[in-house]
């Protein structure tokens, strides 16, 4: 087939050629982005779910359903090593100004002006350097060094500041399992009292899955405060779907075997849909798409995710990570106990607690229920018995020999 031409879309929140399985989560923020622009009560949205389900395209999406809405958006990624008012200050101060350069009485948007200065010189002292706002400060407010406090009056300024502009504010945050927890928890906090003051401010955020018991750790009223819609691998229908209405477009089809076997590699996954479904359009010669099209694709599909997709997150991890994580695979996709792991390793669970913790931190496995422990990226077991075939658990007994006399000493 001709490549050019290929409709399928691989790659990091890249939106595919078709968004199936998620009109209903959709539609739900919709109507919460629609309801808080009217100042009815709604919760904010934390989707969850899987490396490779989507949830950046679904951000992406919301984002622009917002603006449609007349939203000012605020669209960041939370890194690993990042504090939550560095990552905050150079966007809201975009919204901010955009809010000041909008007709109308303006004494709101200044005194949110002041406030966020002042905010930032606190927490933030050597990136506010670089803002360049020619406004004093708002003495006494946002400027206390207490980030809860702070960004919660900052919050509600902005809040404010938008309602009299008649506009309202969706903070879309990426990877939040990524936030502190100290910095998750005055995030929380904030949207919480900007929520109880009905101003049009929303948090719209994706995470692993453990951004649930994270947020609930952070603010044990966050399980009231937003939903949690779980994004997770599309069923046959939808699948099929997205492998079939894209080509379809081009006069192009799918032998029934051909898709049967891209949605048992694949598992349903979106992410992967899309590479199989790119890698077989470049090697098909005809339509319709054909079982051995698929076969000889695949190949170069696994070895394009061993390289990139797989091997990004292999090479952030320490040889005891790696034990870890080849004794999960070794036992399956899981969820598996945390003693059955330990058990393939040789050694007691409370000695690989640590490990686990770091996985967890990681981004590489999360808890589905209590004692259980289950990979964040799909078909990672497979890469881990490709990667490392020969592995062996280590001894971690301690070693002795034995002399010419009989005699035992300890290594």
């Amino acid at each position: 087939m001709d490549p050019i031409k290929n409709p399928f879309a691989p790659g990091a929140g890249t939106p595919p050629p078709l968004l199936v399985g998620r009109q209903s989560i959709i539609i739900d923020t919709e109507i919460a982005l629609a309801r808080i622009r009217e100042k009815r009560s709604s919760k904010g949205v934390l989707m969850v779910g899987l490396r490779g389900v989507g949830k950046t395209v679904l951000l992406v999406e919301i984002q622009e359903r917002a603006k449609k809405l007349k939203y000012e958006v605020v669209k960041i990624e939370a890194p690993e090593d990042k504090d939550l008012p560095a990552l905050l200050i150079p966007p809201l101060r975009e919204v901010l100004l955009r809010l000041d350069r909008m007709e109308g009485a303006g004494d709101m948007v200044k005194r949110a002006l002041r406030i966020f200065k002042g905010f930032s010189l606190k927490l933030d002292p050597e990136g506010a350097v670089s803002l360049g706002l020619n406004i004093d400060v708002e003495v006494g407010v946002g400027d206390s060094g207490d980030l809860e406090a702070d960004l919660t009056s900052l919050f509600l300024a902005i809040g404010e500041a938008a309602e009299s502009r008649k506009t309202a504010v969706a903070l879309m945050i990426d990877e939040m399992q990524y936030i502190s927890r100290r910095d998750l928890g005055a995030l929380i906090a904030a949207v919480h009292a900007v929520g109880q003051q009905q101003l049009p401010l929303v948090l719209v955020g994706a995470g692993l899955p453990q951004l649930v018991a994270l947020a609930g750790e952070a603010k044990s009223y966050a399980e009231r405060l937003f939903t949690y819609p779980k994004i997770g691998a599309l069923n046959d229908k939808d699948a099929e779907k997205a492998l079939r209405e894209p080509v379809a477009q081009s006069g192009v089809d799918f032998k029934d075997d051909a898709v049967k076997e891209i949605l048992k590699l694949t598992r349903g996954y979106p992410y992967f849909i899309q590479e199989w479904g790119y890698e077989t359009w470049n090697l098909a010669k005809t339509s319709p798409i054909s079982l051995a099209d698929v076969k000889t694709a695949t190949p170069n599909v696994i070895a394009k995710l061993d390289e990139s997709f797989f091997r990004v997150r292999f090479d952030r991890l320490t040889p005891s990570e790696r034990d870890y994580l080849r004794a999960m695979a070794q036992l399956g996709p899981g969820p598996h106990r945390s003693g059955d792991i330990t058990n393939v390793l040789g050694v007691k669970v409370e000695s690989k607690g640590p490990t686990r913790s770091s996985l967890i931190a990681k981004g590489m496995i999360f808890s589905p229920a209590h004692g259980d422990t289950a990979f964040t990226v799909p078909l990672f077991d497979q890469f881990m018995l490709r990667t490392l075939p020969d592995w062996k658990p280590r001894q971690f007994a301690q070693r002795t020999k034995t002399d010419a006399g009989g005699r035992t000493d300890r290594l």
